[in-house]
């Protein structure tokens, strides 16, 4: 059993440092400069592009500096920013709210514990360690979004659906030196390749190290 881990493990890593030659550029893809901007910058990237959040960012982050900007702020107030954003104005009020706490709570400092960012409106546990992970260089776990989870199915190396159990297969599966970097590179590979609903297999730099579980069609 071990050495069916072992070798499993020694796999995985080889796609690593395959996906690291072929996106040598890999990096985190949301624009920050504080923990809060990628705080505020996280809750808006729920199901929309990074290129809209970055737009929408562009000028939010001149306006407003700390929480309590952020707190004294109206939802209308925000979406002259980010009125392109999916679902603007639950987020709106959701960045509102979080920053309320923070001011309130962490005297206005973005939290390094993972318990205390899933309290605030709009974090949950993915949108926790990207900032965790990000921001702080603290990296309790692998981030895991659409693109991670495809990827990491087709690889074969999770059979789960829920994001909680995927998460926890790649934490035991890739060593912990290397989480950080897993979502740029399954993301990247996702949007370049490995697509949804259908893969380029037949252009994939990797073909011969995937099993392709789930693929029933290639283009």
């Amino acid at each position: 059993m071990e050495k069916d881990v072992s070798n499993n493990q020694d796999k995985a890593l080889e796609v690593l440092k395959a996906l690291k030659k072929i996106y040598p550029n890999a990096k985190y893809y949301l624009n920050f400069k504080t923990p809060l901007d990628l705080l505020v910058a996280a809750i808006l990237s729920a199901q929309v592009s990074d290129e809209v959040v970055n737009e929408a960012t562009n000028g939010l982050f001149k306006e407003y500096k700390k929480a309590e900007d952020y707190a004294k702020a109206s939802v209308d107030d925000l979406m002259k920013h980010v009125s392109k954003v999916s679902f603007a104005g639950n987020k709106a009020k959701n960045i509102i709210a979080a920053c309320k706490i923070l001011a309130e709570k962490h005297r206005g400092q973005v939290p390094k514990e993972l318990d205390h960012l899933v309290e605030l409106p709009g974090i949950g546990r993915k949108t926790a360690i990207v900032i965790l992970t990000n921001a702080f260089e603290i990296v309790p776990g692998i981030v895991v979004d659409t693109h991670v989870i495809r990827v990491s199915c087709r690889l074969g190396w999770t059979k789960q659906k829920n994001p909680e159990k995927i998460e926890e297969d790649l934490n035991k599966l890739i060593p912990q030196r290397h989480w950080k970097e897993v979502q740029w590179l399954l993301k990247a590979h996702g949007r370049a390749v490995c697509q949804a609903p259908l893969p380029y297999c037949s252009k994939c730099p990797i073909e011969e190290l995937c099993p392709k579980t789930g693929v029933t069609k290639r283009l």
